[in-house]
């Protein structure tokens, strides 16, 4: 083969589909017993479910758009979440509609006056934690309400033992839009994200339930290059030490009811409740059956054996990844793509935009 491609998730399948484009052989394995990844969606009582999260499509590049649309056709699904904390539900992303249940406030302005003056009650000319750093961005109120609980739940730490630059920026919209994300092209695909996945892999050999280490051990020589999408850490062993993840648990139900929540993502913004968001499957899709599927998601501790899904982008990790990193460039029979394998976090659109240019590279 030309290419051994390890993770039949986003990145591994569009640079497959596009290294195949280019009349080059490939061979995809994946340790899990489906493809798609964390995009994997299974169909449960005809309504398609977002089996390791909510996935909501969006981008500003046009060029992903174009690509995308090849594979799918989008609806017109736009993210309107809510905010629970304890008996109050707010609107997001922090807007004028979350400002008024706030504060009462009917204006910008009103709702300007009022956040500088909480930001001017805040001390800390140089924020040393996080909770010092939304304070200055925010003032108390938000904070308090809607950023502190979901955080600690979040990473598993006090805010206060978390670094300030966690939180560079805290998006405030002074209009009453609830659109969470600004970009210009956004949705979910109709009938899910699992048969995008199988159209980019149609012409590959595709192998489930292979552990990359195991195959590799047996299978020297199976291909000129690897394209790695799994934890960069683990490709070497761990050589300079594990980088630290947070993970997730799902508990997802089935009710005979045909509307839970009335909106596909709910976020729980106390400390209280253990999970951080429910969703509620159908509504990215508008669906009218009589049943629903819902998911709650619970933070968890990160250890091998459990999807990592979170890198943590602390110092000391940053400087652990970039050991990693130099030794990754020292290959040049492995490319490492994904958010594992590049250690982000990173939306959809930039995993398909960093596979195109991947594959096209391998020209040059």
């Amino acid at each position: 083969m030309d290419y051994l491609i390890v993770g039949a998730g986003l990145f591994g399948a569009v640079f497959a589909h596009s290294i195949r484009a280019r009349g080059k052989s490939c061979l995809v394995i994946d340790k899990r017993p489906h493809i798609a990844g964390n995009i994997y969606t299974q169909i449960v009582d005809r309504v398609n479910v977002h089996k390791y999260g909510a996935h909501i499509f969006h981008t500003g590049d046009k060029t992903v758009w174009s690509y995308i649309n090849q594979f799918a056709e989008f609806n017109n699904f736009v993210n309107s979440p809510i905010a629970v904390y304890h008996e109050e539900l707010f609107n997001l992303p922090f807007n004028m509609n979350t400002f008024n249940k706030l504060w009462g406030v009917k204006t910008p302005t009103e709702a300007k006056a009022v956040i500088k003056k909480q930001r001017e009650e805040v001390n800390a000319a140089e924020p040393r934690n996080l909770e010092e750093q939304a304070l200055s961005l925010v003032g108390r109120d938000i904070y308090e309400k809607l950023i502190k609980g979901y955080t600690e739940k979040q990473w598993g730490k006090p805010c206060t033992e978390l670094p300030a630059f966690i939180i560079r920026r805290v998006p405030l919209r002074w209009t009453f839009d609830n659109n969470y994300f600004n970009d210009p092209y956004q949705g979910i695909p109709i009938g899910g994200y699992t048969p995008i996945i199988e159209k980019m892999l149609d012409e590959c050999e595709v192998k489930l339930n292979v552990d990359y280490f195991d195959f590799i051990k047996k299978n020297k020589g199976v291909a000129n290059k690897t394209i790695f999408s799994g934890a960069i850490d683990e490709f070497f062993g761990y050589e300079f030490g594990e980088l630290e993840y947070r993970s997730l648990r799902f508990e997802s139900e089935m009710l005979d009811i045909d509307n839970y929540q009335g909106v596909a993502v709910v976020n729980y913004t106390d400390k209280e409740t253990p999970w951080t968001r429910i969703i509620e499957h159908k509504h990215f899709e508008f669906g009218g059956q009589s049943s629903t599927v819902i998911t709650r998601e619970y933070p968890a501790e990160w250890r091998r054996g459990l999807e990592p899904y979170y890198p943590v982008n602390d110092e000391r990790n940053s400087v652990l990844y970039q050991k990693y990193r130099a030794l990754a460039d020292e290959r040049d029979d492995v490319v490492f793509g994904g958010r594992l394998g590049r250690y982000a976090y990173l939306d959809m659109d930039k995993i398909i935009a960093s596979a195109l240019k991947a594959a096209a590279e391998e020209e040059l």
